[in-house]
């Protein structure tokens, strides 16, 4: 009966061996069930190693008994953890259907700003403009000296600059690109300059210290105000509709001469007056004028030959009256539900 120990041992290892076999191969629960009916139900060959423990002496009956005990125990832990996996993948299976489309990556879309931006630039390309960039941060010089305005000249302060080391600065227009522009190219000159720009005002509905504008030059040998007019009625018209006026009045701005203000006739009520813009039937757009010749002399343009005209405007200023919009803090929020509306 001594003999019979490494018999049992033997079988004990083969029966562990073959359960994991069987369980590796194991792919539906039926399976899984099979495997647990054959190896660890009452009759099944687990349960059957322990009726051979009469055959042993005395002795060797502990031994024995402890290794049953063992893989009694990893055979059903095995088990358990290997229903546990179907369990959840069953659970996963009930959430997918393999027949539906997969899921798309949502979409965003250009910001209001961008759009506005992107529509100002395609009708001054249509009338042969040329778009120009230049640094968000500008040096002192094409900020302010080479538009004519000196470092003690009182506009200096109306526009709040944020000033950085070595004579640099946010800039605060895009004007500075006109120069850049004429300082590299010779007349004729027909450009816009679109983009970022900063001043340091205290955000509320009109004022943001980041915001957008596109400035526009035009020289060249005999241009007048009267085209000037002509360019900001046709871009007036094309934005906002042929019923749209323009208005110009005087101002004063240190890079051109004469200066103008304009304005577009009331969108919302055909220049009858209302709320939006004060009874007056006029929306103030922004400023325009001729160059002044002083500043053709930064650039070395010969102001007896050429002359040229300015203009510019907000970005945010056209979106709030394309979109309708009465803050101008909403395009920089971020708000998703704003967003999605364009």
């Amino acid at each position: 009966m001594a003999d019979d120990l490494p018999t049992i041992l033997a079988e004990i290892a083969k029966t562990e061996k073959d359960f994991e076999q069987q369980l590796q191969s194991v792919a539906s629960k039926e399976a899984l069930e099979q495997a647990r009916v054959d190896f660890l139900s009452r009759k099944g060959r687990v349960q059957s190693l322990f009726s051979l423990m009469g055959k042993l002496i005395p002795a060797d009956r502990p031994k024995v008994g402890a290794e049953l005990n063992r893989i009694k125990i990893s055979l059903q832990q095995a088990f358990d953890a290997k229903a546990q996996a179907f369990a959840s993948q069953e659970k996963s299976a009930k959430f997918f259907d393999p027949t539906l489309p997969g899921r798309t990556m949502a979409l965003g879309s250009l910001h209001p700003l961008l759009q506005v931006m992107d529509e100002i630039k395609s009708i001054f390309g249509n009338m042969g403009f040329r778009i120009e960039e230049g640094p968000e941060i500008e040096t002192e010089y094409h900020n302010f000296e080479a538009l004519n305005i000196p470092e003690y000249h009182p506009s200096r302060d109306m526009q709040d600059t944020f000033y950085l080391p070595d004579n640099l600065v946010l800039r605060t227009h895009t004007s500075p690109v006109q120069i850049r522009t004429m300082e590299k190219q010779r007349p004729p000159v027909r450009m816009i300059a679109p983009g970022r720009c900063f001043r340091n005002d205290t955000p509320d509905a009109t004022h943001s210290p980041t915001f957008h504008q596109v400035e526009g030059l035009c020289v060249d040998r005999g241009v007048s105000f009267a085209e000037l007019k002509g360019v900001v009625q046709a871009f007036a018209r094309k934005l906002f509709g042929e019923g749209v006026q323009v208005r110009f009045r005087p101002s004063f701005f240190p890079f051109t001469e004469p200066s103008a203000e304009y304005d577009f006739s009331c969108i919302f009520c055909q220049g009858r007056g209302c709320r939006i813009c004060k009874d007056s039937g006029w929306l103030e757009i922004s400023g325009a004028g001729m160059v002044d010749p002083a500043v053709f002399g930064f650039v070395d343009y010969d102001p007896k030959v050429y002359t040229g005209y300015a203009f510019g405007m907000g970005i945010e200023r056209i979106a709030m009256l394309k979109y309708q919009v009465n803050d101008i803090r909403i395009f920089f929020d971020n708000d998703v539900r704003f967003l999605e509306q364009f």
